[in-house]
Order: C-alpha cells, then sequence, then structure tokens
C-alpha cells in the first residue's frame, strides 16, 4: 500500500523526491501518512478534495483485497 501511495503522490507532484509515505501499523487498520512538498500540497488534494478522495478510493480498494483497512492521511 505504501508503495502504490507513493507511486500516485509522485506521479503528480513537480518535486516527486520530497514525497515522503510513513506507515502506522494497528491491529485491524493501518494509517498511511502522505508528506509532500509545501507548493505541491495542492495537486495532491486537487480541486474541492477530488485527487486525495480518488487516492483513498484505490487505496481502500487495494486493502479490500487483502481484507485490511488502510487509511489515507495528508500531513501538511
Amino acid at each position: 500500500m505504501k508503495e502504490l501511495i507513493s507511486y500516485i503522490a509522485q506521479a503528480l507532484v513537480d518535486r516527486p523526491e520530497e514525497v515522503k509515505v510513513t506507515e502506522v501499523e494497528g491491529g485491524q487498520t493501518s494509517v498511511l501518512e502522505l508528506k509532500v512538498a509545501k507548493e505541491d500540497l495542492g495537486k495532491v488534494i486537487g480541486k474541492q478534495g477530488r485527487t486525495a478522495r480518488a487516492m483513498r478510493t484505490i487505496l481502500s480498494a487495494a486493502s479490500a483485497k487483502l481484507k485490511k483497512r488502510t487509511v489515507l492521511e495528508i500531513i501538511e
């Protein structure tokens, strides 16, 4: 999951070297924290949050195959 979000975010931003994804494991749920450069934050979120919502949808579909719940948080 971590690699998937990292790949998508790096394709969207101008400074892909500053994309960092950290994973916090829980019992049933894991949280992915996405950190990008300040000027790329708008590109990752998108208009009215559409890009972020699409990334969360892809993530939930991929994690459902693994019978796990994964949450994406975008850190400023």
